[in-house]
């Protein structure tokens, strides 16, 4: 099959992270689907006792990013305070377990005490009167809103690590990951995409949409799956704002299985579905030709060409459009659950 060619970006071009999943509107369509599916119920009730006037799952979606800095707007003290209180905070949205297996186990490679899943269960036990005290009742909600879209992105949970031979490779313990035989691509973003290919396959087989300009000649592949896929997705649609997306996927009655058990597991069951659309994500692709970055703080790193199919765009979407209607139930289960 014809490969779109995916190549390595400029030295020093990007200072890329593993924080922006589903990207603004990805994380709003997950909340507005919430929030339509808990209307009239304690749930909502429960909800709207810890958001502020004029404040929904929609409009709060995001503030779990936005306390990261100023894109979204100056920060609020509630902001500040809660940046000072977890100086970890970017971490607890994801964890980087190897996407060949199969099941998230804490300790293992990639996950930590304050990932995406332990986050989410703290969370969770918050809202139950559980706690420890690490978040205060609104704080919990509001991560928990956010990270449960976060889960659902795969590349979140599921991780690539690259051998020195170019090859996709599980390392058996976190001392393996040496950057010298085996490579951490932190959640895909040191697997790089080329813009301009991108653009021309996604020209054949995506609906037209207002295209941005792009700022670098490549993408980091994480970023690809953040926002790109939710854009394709809407595209693909035909509903091209969160509030039409989100009752679109409401009307067409999909088909969503909610975990089973106490709500303090549902976050391992959500990680290990999406560790297994990791393996979709990955399927076909190619690691590259590989090359060194330098980050804006001096810190030397290796960043990878990538192939994938020239038809990419197509499958990716449709994983992104599945992930994020489940996300937006998965988050109303949850907290019917919680508060029934």
């Amino acid at each position: 099959m014809k490969k779109l060619a995916l190549i390595a970006a400029l030295s020093g071009a990007f200072l890329s992270t593993n924080a922006l999943a589903w990207g603004n509107a990805g994380h709003r369509i997950v909340g507005a689907i919430a929030d339509n599916l808990i209307k009239g119920s304690n749930a909502e009730k429960q909800v709207n006792a810890l958001l502020l006037p004029g404040e929904s799952l929609e409009k709060v979606a995001n503030w779990a990013d936005c306390v990261k800095g100023t894109f979204c707007g100056p920060q609020s003290q509630e902001m500040n305070d809660y940046v000072a209180a977890h100086p970890d905070h970017t971490e607890y949205h994801y964890t980087d377990v190897p996407f060949q297996l199969n099941e998230y186990r804490l300790h293992g490679v990639g996950t930590s005490e304050h990932d995406v899943v332990q986050t989410l269960q703290q969370c969770i036990a918050t809202l139950q009167d559980k706690g420890d005290g690490k978040f205060t009742k609104r704080q919990a909600l509001l991560i928990l809103t956010h990270l449960a879209g976060d889960i659902h992105q795969p590349l979140h949970v599921g991780a690539a690590f690259v051998d020195k031979d170019g090859k996709f490779v599980v390392p058996q313990t976190e001392k393996e990951v040496d950057s010298l035989n085996i490579f951490d691509s932190r959640g895909g973003n040191n697997l790089q995409m080329d813009e301009a290919a991108l653009a021309a396959a996604s020209a054949k087989t995506i609906p037209p949409g207002e295209e941005e300009k792009a700022k670098y000649p490549t993408k980091p592949f994480h970023s690809y799956w953040d926002t790109t896929v939710v854009d394709y997705a809407m595209r693909r649609s035909s509903m091209r704002t969160v509030d039409k997306f989100s009752q679109w996927a409401i009307d067409g009655k999909p088909a969503i299985t909610l975990p089973k058990g106490d709500a303090g597991t549902w976050p391992v069951q959500w990680a290990n579905d999406s560790l297994a659309v990791s393996k979709q994500a990955y399927a076909d692709v190619k690691v590259g030709v590989a090359s060194k970055q330098t980050s804006r703080n001096g810190a030397s790193y290796t960043v990878w060409a990538m192939t994938v199919p020239d038809n990419y765009p197509v499958p990716s979407s449709a994983i992104a459009r599945e992930q994020l209607i489940k996300g937006g139930y998965n988050l109303a289960g949850l907290l019917q659950k919680i508060w029934p």
